[in-house]
């Protein structure tokens, strides 16, 4: 059975007049160049729109987004993106955004296999070993939480120490990374203070923000 696209370009069209009709000549301003402070690097949850949550327009914010917000040094992808973004793009800042209730990180708690992607969560996996005396203690619906906020904060750990980063920072260029966590029932951001500004502070925020999250008996 055939299904129509046309309602979404239809939808295209009229968010394209609407955006002409308030700001003119906006297109062909951003057609020339993208200069965007900002890299938002996300989850892949259709509910979690970067631009949308931070009410930015198209050109204002960099964006990539995978499975549960996940940057490891393997990938080449989300290395590349950043690497981009910081070298060429000259942002000013990288927000790792999470939020609660993350398809992926709940799989990779729960033990749930959901396929190709289990490979993949084995990094999620691999935090929640990592810091299960933190977590073991907790409630089931606490603990899933508390999960996807230390993800975050992996993952800005991650992020602070690749070379790309690394060097930026060597060579005196002012870019923050940030972790934020965002909730889909209300639609707020938070963050959750472990902003990273060069590299001689990436260890004590690191482990400042671990403590929040008190150990077991």
């Amino acid at each position: 059975m055939p299904h129509s696209l046309k309602h979404l370009f239809d939808n295209n069209r009229e968010w394209a007049e609407r955006m002409e009709r308030e700001q003119p000549g906006f297109f062909s301003r951003l057609s020339q160049q993208q200069s965007p402070k900002y890299l938002w690097i996300g989850c892949s949850d259709s509910r979690v729109p970067a631009n949308q949550i931070t009410g930015l327009d198209p050109g204002e914010v960099f964006v990539h987004r995978n499975i549960a917000n996940v940057v490891v040094h393997s990938d080449l992808n989300a290395l590349s993106v950043i690497q981009y973004a910081v070298d060429c793009l000259k942002v000013e800042h990288i927000m790792v955004v999470g939020h609660y209730g993350c398809g992926g990180v709940l799989a990779a708690t729960r033990g749930t296999r959901i396929g190709l992607a289990d490979n993949w969560l084995r990094h999620v996996q691999d935090v929640r070993l990592r810091h299960r005396q933190r977590l073991n203690h907790l409630p089931q619906a606490q603990l899933e939480e508390v999960m996807c906020e230390m993800n975050v904060i992996e993952q800005v750990g991650n992020v602070a120490l690749s070379n790309v980063m690394q060097d930026a920072w060597s060579r005196g260029q002012k870019v923050a990374i940030h972790g934020w966590i965002y909730r889909v029932s209300d639609g707020l951001a938070h963050d959750l203070d472990v902003t990273m500004s060069r590299p001689g502070e990436v260890v004590d925020v690191f482990r400042r923000a671990f403590k929040k999250y008190p150990r077991g008996a």
